[in-house]
């Protein structure tokens, strides 16, 4: 008996096992995310899971609490991967790459509190697009914006909205609101919390914790409230105050560019240039951004899949994709300090799965989850020899076939079985059909037969199932 007495069979806090149903879904949200990286010329890298510690070190701000350090077995320290940036820029620095578009799907590990619900995880799939190199100012950037618009446009969630704002113009707004140089990155990821916590809140936390003074947060508060487009850009660069930073000048000078290219892209009716977005990672250097989904489609999708009191809490999901631009990371890694620019986006997958998962419950629809197209049944006893020549040709022609491992099979189980299973076609074999070199044809779902010659069946198969 090899079973341990007192072993607990679960799995870890944060993580999950996918079932069947769960994979079919989740395979048509990659592909589809896939064809849209693709459709704009990217290729595909993969990285280690594992880095080495001090890769990861200081890349991340507040956030490096949450890094999973491997245990010291005598080498060298590693953590796994919290992201899949900063192992990016590091096999850029590494590889003396100074231009790829690329794109990466893999799991990263975060020593978060899960919130399962909300569909945040310890260990989830990241969907990164990047494009590195020195190009003009806002092309690369106004595509990774249109990237995002097409992949939610396409995944059918609902109605969003792309917040979009520029690390420049928050550093400018701290500084002539009076945020010491020392504490922009944490008043930063303070702002950040804007869409979790209110004003008073985050106000509170900005004074009493962080020790900014009280007539700064203020004045922060006064332009973390504006949102709009590339008209408040320009009301912004007029505003006696804002236009004393060169900085926050040339990032929205930016961002009235970026508007200019978004609109000949077709997607200025998702996108609000929103001063309260901060993103708080350390490594934003210029525009930023970040996709939500509007609360009025998350809880329509929820109450559909749910019909009860507790729907708003199982898919307030927040943000579904964010990204910007890091200019300085890849420059961290090279030993000269070359910097390679960068801009990239990640689509918050994991989310994404949740909301899918909801409305394939609430929908009648039965999700398959194998791509049989075809079962070779028999009507009579003694005819598992020539299912089994039949399917093989089936195999050998790239038809998607299945037969029962029995030598007898009963012929209405072999048809339970293709309702259950979603196949939509038999193939039945019998005394008869055999002598005739015919094989009997059934549409599953209309029960209609049709008797086809076996030189036939192949090219009937595929007309009838490869729409």
């Amino acid at each position: 008996d090899q079973t341990t007495p007192n072993c607990v069979i679960k799995v870890h806090d944060g993580t999950r096992d996918y079932n069947p149903k769960q994979m079919a879904i989740r395979e048509k949200v990659f592909n589809t995310i896939i064809r849209c990286f693709k459709r704009h010329g990217a290729e595909t890298i993969d990285t280690p899971v594992f880095e080495l510690k001090e890769t990861l070190t200081g890349k991340y701000g507040e956030d490096s609490k949450l890094i999973y350090d491997l245990k010291d077995q005598g080498g060298e320290l590693l953590s796994l991967r919290y992201d899949l940036t900063v192992p990016f820029a590091r096999y850029l620095a590494m590889n003396k790459i100074t231009n790829i578009k690329r794109y990466h799907i893999a799991k990263v590990y975060r020593r978060d509190n899960p919130a399962m619900t909300r569909g945040r995880y310890r260990e989830f799939y990241q969907c990164d697009f990047d494009i590195a190199g020195q190009y003009d100012a806002m092309i690369p950037d106004a595509e990774c914006l249109k990237i995002v618009h097409e992949i939610l446009n396409e995944l059918d969630l609902g109605d969003f909205r792309i917040k979009v704002n520029d690390r420049r113009i928050l550093d400018g707004m701290f500084a002539v609101c009076g945020v010491p140089d020392d504490k922009f990155r944490t008043i930063c990821s303070t702002v950040d919390k804007l869409d979790k916590m209110s004003w008073e809140d985050v106000k509170k936390e900005m004074v009493n914790e962080k020790g900014l003074s009280e007539e700064a947060a203020d004045q922060i508060g006064e332009y973390v409230s504006m949102q709009g487009g590339m008209d408040l850009a320009e009301r912004l660069l007029q505003d006696h105050k804002m236009s004393q930073s060169k900085q926050a000048c040339a990032g929205l000078s930016d961002i009235k560019l970026l508007f200019k290219y978004l609109q000949l892209f077709h997607v200025t009716d998702k996108v609000v240039f929103d001063l309260s977005l901060a993103r708080g990672l350390d490594y934003y250097t210029g525009v930023i951004y970040e996709a939500v989904l509007t609360q009025a489609s998350a809880v329509s999708a929820a109450n559909e899949a749910q019909n009860c009191a507790n729907a708003e809490e199982s898919v307030s999901v927040g943000s579904v994709a964010g990204g910007g631009r890091y200019d300085g990371l890849v420059g961290m890694f090279d030993p000269k300090g070359r910097r390679v620019p960068c801009v990239g986006v990640s689509i918050g997958i994991e989310r994404i799965f949740s909301i899918m998962e909801q409305k394939a419950e609430a929908s009648p629809e039965k999700v398959r989850t194998t791509e049989v197209q075809i079962m070779v049944a028999s009507a009579q006893k003694n005819l598992l020899e020539e299912r089994l020549q039949l399917i093989s040709e089936l195999w050998n022609a790239g038809i998607k076939a299945e037969v029962m491992y029995k030598k007898n099979p009963k012929l209405l189980s072999q048809l339970q079985y293709c309702e259950e299973a979603g196949i939509p076609l038999v193939a039945i074999l019998g005394e008869q059909e055999l002598k005739d070199g015919v094989v009997k044809l059934r549409v599953v779902a209309t029960r209609e037969e049709v008797d086809i010659s076996r030189a036939d069946l192949i090219s009937e198969i595929k007309r009838r199932t490869e729409a």
